[in-house]
């Protein structure tokens, strides 16, 4: 029996996923749970048209993200801290603290998102990356002034 997957399961399929399974298993267990659908030609249209439209999300929050990444390039975020000799600040400028001056220019970014593998301890500017989505990054350049 023909069945299309709704939820994913272990050891048999994941979700849109359309299958070959026993008769048996299909009537007593999988239908039953709720776990599949028989796979009629009207089921199998849906299931097109559900994959269409996940693929237009997608497609469409790419293009938020690489529209967003154009703002961050442009960007240059101007931070203030406190610094000593030889423009060592004291402490460092971490990503919480980007994020938050992004959030002040009305660019949303995730803390979490932004790349920085150890905190910026120096004046000047750095070359921050930020990972807007899983295809796109953005540099996004932090200028440190003295306070």
């Amino acid at each position: 029996m023909k069945v299309i997957f709704i939820k994913d399961m272990k050891g048999q399929g994941k979700k849109g996923q359309v299958k070959e399974v026993s008769e048996g298993y299909a009537q007593n267990f999988l239908l039953p749970r709720g776990i599949v659908r028989i796979a009629t030609e009207g089921n199998m249209k849906t299931l097109d048209n559900q994959n269409a439209a996940e693929e237009r999300r997608k497609q469409e929050e790419k293009e938020e993200a690489e529209a967003l990444a154009k703002k961050l390039e442009a960007e240059v975020t101007e931070l203030k801290a406190k610094s000593g000799e030889g423009g060592r600040l004291f402490g460092a400028i971490t990503s919480k603290q980007i994020a938050e001056a992004l959030s002040k220019k009305g660019l949303k970014v995730d803390k979490r998102k932004i790349e920085l593998e150890e905190p910026i301890r120096t004046l000047g500017v750095t070359q921050v990356t930020v990972k807007v989505h899983p295809e796109v990054k953005a540099t996004l350049k932090v200028q440190v002034t003295e306070e």
